[in-house]
């Protein structure tokens, strides 16, 4: 509370021509208590994780503490990874790394709406696949919980060279990731989005999957799992067409849902970029049910998007989620949404009947409205 009623106005209000700007200075602040074990320890125990119930889980060889990650686009390289478990997360996502440094589009690229909105057209910012491999070496002795690596291609890159930057990304940190996000769903890259169609998914996904096998070989140890992370602009034939791709190459999951060029329930529609935060929550929920009714069951569905509390989280459960991911959350309800949202999920697990039927969307043809 002293976050919502305090802290965001007074940041708000500072960062009002660039949202960008309080971004930057809260991985700054972040950094400093990641730099030492006794910061870390500190800021669990202000933020109460240090007595939150674990509830671990077993998926694609990894186990994850909690059910709550921190979505990609948060920290993008790797500037703070160890210390989201002190905030309470079971798992932590970075990227989009590119293998190439590239600066994203200009700025201000970042526009917030109320009540609890965002539009983004980052463009994929990146120090590259070498600097944020430098600084997760760094961090000797792991994180503690799972990291993830999303993975997308540089801007100039054309669709024919979009597997080789794939490829370069991944020899390039698969010594540090404990599992790789293939994002080839973001709406601010040119082309990108073209890369989840069923003939490209398969050509791509084929390429990474044997520069998985050659690495694991170079290594001396399994396979890295691989997830894909998809639009929820998509129909519902075309997710199960990406799952039918997911599945032939032996992908592990499936995240959904990443930005929408939607604009239902935004309040400004003419706002070029990808929309995420409250709006975004039905077409997430929808996805996640359209891809768990299409996917065995060892595949892992990973729900993100306009998740503000417990209750959302729980709904995107029973929509067929395993886990879930925060982003837009930690900016509007402040950084220790993690243990708030871990905490209801161990207390209340499951949504009562009525707000269950509410909250799940149907798996229609195509994406609902709010």
């Amino acid at each position: 509370m002293i976050y919502q009623r305090l802290l965001r106005p007074m940041l708000f209000a500072l960062s009002s021509g660039d949202p960008e700007t309080a971004h930057e200075w809260a991985l700054r602040l972040l950094a400093w208590f990641d730099a030492t074990p006794e910061r870390r320890r500190f800021l669990a125990r202000v933020a109460g994780a240090l007595d939150l119930p674990k509830t671990p889980r077993c998926l694609f060889g990894l186990t994850f503490p909690t059910p709550v990650g921190l979505a990609a686009g948060f920290d993008k390289n790797a500037v703070a990874p160890r210390v989201f478990e002190a905030l309470g997360f079971g798992f932590v996502e970075i990227g989009t790394v590119t293998p190439r440094p590239q600066p994203g589009n200009p700025r201000p690229r970042i526009v917030r709406l109320p009540p609890q909105a965002l539009i983004n057209r980052m463009g994929f910012p990146s120090e590259g696949a070498d600097a944020v491999a430098v600084r997760l070496r760094a961090n000797s002795g792991g994180l503690g919980i799972p990291l993830g690596v999303n993975i997308g291609k540089n801007k100039e890159t054309s669709l024919i060279g979009a597997a080789a930057d794939y490829r370069t990304a991944m020899q390039k940190l698969y010594e540090r990731a404990d599992y790789f996000v293939i994002n080839v769903s973001s709406p601010n890259t040119p082309g990108l989005r073209s890369l989840q169609g069923k003939e490209e998914l398969d050509w791509l996904l084929g390429e990474v999957a044997e520069e998985n096998l050659v690495l694991a070989m170079d290594f001396g140890r399994e396979p890295r799992p691989v997830l894909v992370k998809l639009s929820p602009d998509l129909s519902s034939h075309a997710m199960a067409e990406a799952v039918e791709v997911c599945v032939k190459h032996g992908i592990a999951g499936i995240i959904a849902a990443n930005t929408t060029l939607a604009r239902d329930g935004f309040s400004k529609t003419e706002e070029a970029g990808g929309g995420s935060g409250t709006p975004l929550r039905p077409r997430a929920a929808w996805a996640v049910s359209v891809l768990r009714r299409y996917a065995p069951s060892e595949m892992a569905i990973i729900g993100v998007g306009g998740i503000m509390c417990a209750d959302d989280a729980r709904a995107m459960r029973e929509a067929g989620a395993d886990l879930v991911q925060l982003y837009t959350g930690l900016i509007y309800r402040g950084p220790f949404l993690a243990v708030a949202v871990a905490r209801g999920l161990v207390e209340r697990p499951a949504l009562a009947a009525g707000l269950q039927a509410a909250a799940l969307p149907p798996a229609e043809k195509s994406p609902p409205t709010p």
